[in-house]
Formats: C-alpha cells, sequence, structure tokens
C-alpha cells in the first residue's frame, strides 16, 4: 500500500508528488487526506465551514504536513491535478465547475476507496435505493455472517469505505450501501452484484432533476459480473438495469412480494422463495425462510429482505444462512419499531420515515391507524400519500412548520378523517401529539410515528424525534 501506484482494476493513478484537493472535512474528508498524503500526494484540504470542530480537525492533519484552508470551498487551489470530494456537496459548487473548466477529475470517497483496493480485495455487494439502503445492507451482512464468511456493513452506513479498505482486518466480502451522492462521484465502481431497491423524487435540489437522480442511482449497475437486483413492484429500477452496461453473463433479478416467476424471488404462503438461483428455475424453487423471520414483518421490510437474499444468494450464500441471518437481524431504532401496548393499541416509531415514499411504506403495514406527521417538507407535496392512505386512516394528529401541506391534502382526499392541528414547537409538543393520539384511538388501531417530513424545525435529527414519541409513550402509560 505505501507504493504510491493504485493498479486495482481502473487506470493506474500515481498519486506520488500530485497535487490532490479534498473538498471537505468531516467523516470522509479526515481520512481522505490521511491516505493521499501517506502516498505522496501534496494535499490541500478546503472546507466551507470554519468552525470550533473545522478548527480541530484541520490542526490533526496539518500537524501531518497537510495544507488547510478554512471558510474558503470556492476556490480551486493552484496546481490541482485532482480534487477528492465529501459526498453532500453539490455538482454546481464553484469548485468544481472551476475545475472542469481546467479539466480536473473529481472524485468521491467511495471512488478513492475502489481506487485503492489492493489486488487481492474483498468483492462488493453494493445496495442503494430512495428508502431501505440502511436496513437491506445490515440484513445482507448477518446473511454473510451466518453463512461464515468475514464481511462488514461500511458506505452510507456509517463506517468509512476507506477505513474498510485501507485498515487491517481482512473479509471475504463487503456489503456496501451507497447514497446518490456517492455513486454520482464513484465513474469506476465495478460491483459484483448490485440492488436499486426503488426510486421516488428525493434530494432534486442536489441533482437538479428526477432523471438526473435516477442517474446516478442506475451507476450502482455499472460493471456488475453477476447480479443486477431490482424491485418488480417500481419499474424504474428495472428500466435502470436494461440501461447498464455489465460483465457478459451478469442476469437480472427481480424481487417481489408476490409469487415470483422465473430469475426472481418473492414470497409463496409465507414463505420466502428464490426462483433465481436454482438449478432448472422454470421449474424449481427454493425455500429461504419464513416470512416471521423477518422483524419487523413490515410489506416494505419483506422486500428489503428479498433485496438483501437475493445479493447473498448472487455470491453463493446457502439457503440456511438466508435463515439464519434474518432471524439474528434487529433493526436500528426508529424503524417502524413497536414502542408499546397501551389498552389494546400500539404505538410504532418510524421517525425515520424523512419523505413521503417512506411514509407510504409505513402507513402500508397497518389496516387503521392514529397518524402523527408533519415536519419539514422539502418541497415535497402529499396529494398522492394521502389519497393511497386515506382507507387506513381513523385520525391524523399534524406537527411542524409544514403542517398545513399535508392537512390541505387531507381536506382534498379524505375530508371525513378527524384531524387535529398542533401549533407549536417548543419540547412539550411530541407529549400533547401522543396524548392527542391516544384520545382518538380505539382498541386495534396504531397510533404511527411516520411524518413524511424531515425533523430539523423541532428537533436535531430523526433520533430525536423518535426518542420524544418514545418518551411520551411512556410517560402516558406510567
Amino acid at each position: 500500500m505505501g507504493s504510491g501506484k493504485v493498479t486495482t482494476g481502473s487506470a493506474p493513478f500515481d498519486f506520488q508528488g500530485k497535487h490532490v484537493t479534498v473538498a471537505g472535512l468531516g467523516v470522509s474528508g479526515v481520512p481522505a487526506a490521511k491516505a493521499l498524503h501517506a502516498r505522496g500526494a501534496l494535499v490541500t484540504v478546503v472546507n466551507d465551514g470554519d468552525d470550533d470542530r473545522a478548527r480541530e480537525q484541520a490542526a490533526g492533519l496539518e500537524a501531518l504536513g497537510i495544507t488547510v484552508r478554512l471558510g474558503d470551498g470556492a476556490t480551486l487551489p493552484e496546481g490541482t491535478e485532482l480534487i477528492v470530494t465529501a459526498p453532500g456537496w453539490k455538482p454546481d459548487k464553484p469548485l468544481f465547475l472551476a475545475a472542469a473548466l481546467a479539466g480536473v477529475p473529481v472524485w468521491g470517497d467511495v471512488e478513492l476507496a475502489w481506487r485503492l483496493r489492493g489486488p487481492d480485495a474483498a468483492p462488493w455487494l453494493a445496495v442503494t435505493g430512495t428508502n431501505g439502503k440502511t436496513t437491506t445492507v445490515q440484513m445482507l451482512a448477518a446473511i454473510l455472517k451466518a453463512a461464515g464468511l468475514r464481511t462488514a456493513a461500511v458506505g452510507n452506513i456509517g463506517v468509512s469505505l476507506l477505513d474498510a479498505v485501507l485498515g487491517e482486518e481482512e473479509y471475504d466480502v463487503l456489503a456496501v450501501e451507497l447514497s446518490s451522492y456517492q455513486l454520482h462521484w464513484a465513474p469506476s465502481l465495478r460491483a459484483h452484484s448490485a440492488a436499486v431497491l426503488n426510486l421516488a423524487p428525493d434530494h432534486l435540489d442536489w441533482h437538479g432533476s428526477m432523471e438526473a437522480y435516477a442517474a446516478d442511482k442506475g451507476r450502482i449497475y455499472e460493471g456488475n459480473k453477476v447480479a443486477c437486483v431490482y424491485n418488480v413492484a417500481d419499474k424504474a429500477t428495472e428500466d435502470l438495469v436494461r440501461e447498464a452496461d455489465v460483465e457478459e453473463g451478469c442476469r437480472a433479478v427481480g424481487f417481489t412480494l408476490g409469487t415470483p416467476g422465473p430469475s426472481q424471488l418473492g414470497v409463496v404462503e409465507g414463505i420466502l422463495v428464490d426462483r433465481a438461483f436454482v438449478e432448472n428455475r422454470q421449474k424449481n424453487a427454493q425455500e429461504l425462510a419464513e416470512v416471521s423471520d423477518v422483524r419487523p414483518p413490515a410489506p416494505h421490510n419483506i422486500a428489503n429482505a428479498l433485496a438483501a437474499a437475493a445479493l447473498a444468494r448472487a455470491f453463493g450464500v446457502p439457503a440456511t444462512a438466508v435463515r439464519d441471518g434474518l432471524r439474528s437481524f434487529r433493526p436500528d431504532a426508529h424503524r417502524i419499531e413497536h414502542v408499546a401496548d397501551i389498552d389494546g393499541v400500539a404505538y410504532v416509531d418510524d421517525s425515520k420515515a424523512t419523505n413521503t415514499h417512506a411514509a407510504a411504506a409505513s402507513l402500508a403495514a397497518y389496516d387503521s391507524i392514529v397518524w402523527i406527521a408533519g415536519g419539514l417538507a422539502k418541497g415535497a407535496t402529499f396529494d398522492e400519500l394521502v389519497a393511497t392512505a386515506a382507507g387506513r386512516l381513523r385520525a391524523v394528529v399534524l406537527i411542524g412548520a409544514d403542517r398545513a401541506l399535508i392537512r390541505e391534502a387531507l381536506a382534498r382526499h379524505a375530508p371525513e378523517v378527524p384531524v387535529v392541528d398542533l401549533d407549536r414547537t417548543d419540547t412539550g409538543a411530541m407529549l400533547q401529539a401522543v396524548t392527542e393520539a391516544r384520545r382518538l384511538a380505539v382498541a386495534g388501531d396504531t397510533v404511527l410515528l411516520a411524518p413524511a417530513c424531515a425533523s430539523m424545525d423541532m428537533f436535531t435529527n430523526y433520533n430525536q424525534r423518535g426518542d420524544a414519541f418514545a418518551a411520551a409513550v411512556r410517560e402516558l402509560r406510567a
């Protein structure tokens, strides 16, 4: 790793003496700067912000001999031959426009990690999609571990790919979560197999259009070796497979909540079955697990499990490992998490449902719902969501800055559903919301926090919002 020259399937890039600009500090920028410096690059880090955390990170890098420019992320440093950017930096930033004029390539941290892989590096099983990425990657890692493979869930999930690639631990395969941002800046990534779980409008302010967003998601299929996994219920994902340039023999493999056809995984009478990675898939199917092995067994989570199973099977994992991995898996907090039952009413925290697509999946999991919704809409519209869910709604409690948008959609598509509109954003707002929901619910109902909005109008993040919901439920139960 110390030679400075990289030859890992992409064009070799000799970092020795090269002027490389790293755009952004944070989770990805600091390890990228250190890795490039260790390979002999002349590294300059530029960062928009100039706060205490940035100054602390800068001091650590400057002690190594790395140049850091705080408060100036717009100017291209003189002599720059390559930019390595944090994934969140928008493509229209002046730094990148200047790079394009100068003919300077731009890589993301994922591209850098891919280029720095050793010749015997573990293959990547990659997952993207608007919703469900983290859960699917964690399920995949659990299945791979159940098969006795050395693996880790890495990427957009919070574990740096650079750390995984350059660390001392050896892996057989990596389960990799990739965002649309990361894929935009990863032109030479070539996964063993990959999945696009779903596509719905999101981050359009970053990508500029739905078409550009979908195209960046579709990059995950480029050069796949064994399987391109798509969602049968979401034709846009299959279209991305059709457009991808893959290796000879790579197959399209669908997953469906219905009965699977050949080259698909699906569900038959409560059993997850595989008709893709079996002999004579026209006639045969392999049982993988029971629906009850998936926790929680909500429809969108079963779809996540099928996608994870498809990638694992593409890697040659036996059916028993799929079952054992799914049984051992526990989802992260605030993802359709059952908090408590009070007087026959279930209270469920899906604070992670920060957009309409995620909220729709959550609402589809229950028959009679008192829905707690609202927050920052981020440009979203709610007519389709409300129209689809109207028949399941007993009542709605609205919170947050953009709750009027949901209230107006309810008036258009579910005028008979009672609505409580809470005009407050203080710390006691969630307790009042849960109290109102309890008043409206009857035995057999589910009080569901699935906001369909971001949380930053009232909370630090969706975790804090979910914690506030759970605390309110526990207070009511006490």
